[in-house]
């Protein structure tokens, strides 16, 4: 049974985009372990790729989606894996990082796990910024289904909690440094990785 999203519903679940005069319906993608679902579009930008978080070798905790600008992407998807690689990891390029959760989970246990990955890739540096990400999820647990975006726009990540609420952290050593725990040489879901790189060579 597929589990679909709030985003996936406001969209009705298609999309219409023009392309060589012609309109195509474009749904959304499903990630396969999970289920869940993530739509063609995510604050006007494109899905690339999905994924599934796994935690003690065998818990689905949740699934992440990454959306990029093909625009920012055109001069770069035709370069091969590695320009790709590169232009992930560079928080210039725009893209939007969705969250979906498999299953129900503490607000601290979700805090810490994003601290945790956060904390040895920002090497020391402006690390009260991990309390201001901590500070932007209201104290209340997490339910299946719950949903959180991380926008990252150069120095800038605009982020989206499980109620709604916006805020944002100003750091270009956090941007990076998320960007490096999804994208990097040691992602939490290589799965994601693997197919956002592909992704953003269709666009």
């Amino acid at each position: 049974k597929s589990k679909t999203t709030q985003c996936a519903a406001s969209y009705n679940a298609q999309q219409l985009v023009k392309s060589g005069g012609d309109v195509v319906m474009l749904g959304p993608t499903q990630e396969k372990s999970t289920g869940i679902m993530f739509p063609h579009l995510c604050n006007g930008m494109q899905f690339v790729g999905c994924g599934v978080r796994i935690k003690y070798g065998f818990v689905k905790v949740y699934a992440v989606g990454t959306y990029m600008d093909p625009i920012a992407m055109s001069a770069i998807k035709s370069h091969g894996t590695s320009a790709i690689e590169h232009a992930l990891l560079d928080p210039t390029y725009p893209r939007t990082i969705r969250i979906v959760m498999n299953r129900g989970l503490s607000i601290e246990k979700y805090t810490a796990a994003i601290v945790e990955a956060l904390s040895p890739r920002m090497n020391g540096q402006e690390l009260e910024k991990l309390d201001e990400f901590k500070a932007l999820n209201p104290p209340v647990d997490l339910v299946e289904g719950a949903e959180m975006e991380m926008t990252i726009r150069g120095n800038v990540m605009l982020y989206k909690n499980s109620l709604g609420g916006v805020g944002q952290i100003d750091s270009k050593v956090f941007c990076t440094a998320l960007c490096d725990v999804y994208y990097g040489t040691d992602p939490v879901s290589p799965g994601h990785k693997e197919m956002v790189i592909k992704g953003v060579q269709n666009l």
